[in-house]
C-alpha cells in the first residue's frame, strides 16, 4: 500500500483528542458496514471483503448467511456451493476455499467458536492481522485498530500518523489515540475516508475536522461555524 504524501506535521496530543470528539459528535456509535449477526459470519465477511466493496459483499452474503451461518452448514454447503453465492465477489475462488478451510478449523480446534485471541485468529486460513483486528474490536469489544487503505489515507493525510506501511499506521495510531476513543477508532477513520476524506475527490468542504487537518490540498470552502 503506497503511502500518500506525507503530513507536514502530525497533530498534538490535544487535536488528536478533539479530532475525534468532532467525528464522535457526528457519529456516536459508528458501526461496521458489513452484515452480519454473529461472530462467524463476521468473520466470513471480513474475509469475503477483500479487496471487495463492503456492498458487493453484503449483496452476496444476504442469501448465504440465510443458508449458511455456522462453520457446520458452510462444510456442508462446500466449495462449489459457497462459490455460487460469492461468485460476483472478486477472488471467489480463493475466498471460497478459504471460508471452507477455516470453517472446518474452527470446527477441528476451537469447538465452531470463533476465538477471542489474535494468535489463534491469525492461524485461520485466509486471516491476517487487519482481519484479525476487525473481529477482535467488532466481535468482542477490543480498542484493536485495523488499518485499510481508508484508515491509512485519513491517518497520513490528516496528521494523525506518519507511516509507509499498515503496521507502521497501526503501531502509531495506537500510541496516539487516547483510549477513549481507541474502540471505535477504526470504524471513524475508515467511514470518514469511503464517505468525505475520499483518496481522488476528498470532500473538505463538508469536513468536520478540515481546521484540524494537516492536508495541504484541501478542496472547497470551509464548512460552516459550529460545523
Amino acid at each position: 500500500m503506497a503511502s500518500p504524501a506525507p503530513a507536514p506535521s502530525l497533530l498534538t496530543a490535544d487535536e488528536i483528542d478533539s479530532f475525534f470528539a468532532y467525528l464522535a459528535a457526528v457519529d456516536p456509535e459508528p458501526r461496521s458496514e458489513l452484515a452480519y449477526h454473529n461472530p462467524y459470519t463476521l468473520l466470513v465477511a471480513v474475509v469475503l471483503s477483500a479487496q471487495a466493496t463492503d456492498a458487493g459483499v453484503n449483496a452476496a452474503t444476504a442469501e448465504l448467511f440465510r443458508v449458511a451461518d455456522t462453520p457446520e452448514a458452510m462444510v456442508a454447503l462446500g466449495e462449489e456451493g459457497l462459490r455460487r453465492h460469492i461468485r460476483t465477489i472478486g477472488l471467489f475462488n480463493t475466498k471460497a476455499r478459504n471460508v471452507i478451510a477455516l470453517s472446518r478449523h474452527l470446527i477441528a480446534n476451537h469447538g465452531s467458536q470463533v476465538p477471542a485471541d489474535r494468535e489463534a485468529l491469525e492461524a485461520l486460513p485466509g486471516v491476517g492481522r487487519k482481519t484479525a483486528n476487525v473481529v477482535l474490536n467488532v466481535a468482542f469489544g477490543e480498542p484493536t485498530i485495523a488499518v485499510d487503505t481508508h484508515c491509512f489515507r485519513v491517518a497520513n493525510r490528516a496528521g494523525l500518523a506518519a507511516g509507509k506501511t499498515v503496521r507502521e499506521v497501526e503501531d502509531q495510531l495506537l500510541a496516539r489515540i487516547p483510549m477513549r476513543w481507541r474502540q471505535h477508532a477504526h470504524h471513524w477513520l475508515i467511514l470518514h475516508g469511503r464517505h468525505v476524506c475520499k483518496a481522488r475527490k476528498p470532500a473538505c468542504g463538508r469536513c468536520v475536522v478540515r481546521d484540524l487537518c494537516r492536508f495541504s490540498a484541501k478542496t472547497g470552502d470551509p464548512p460552516p461555524a459550529g460545523r
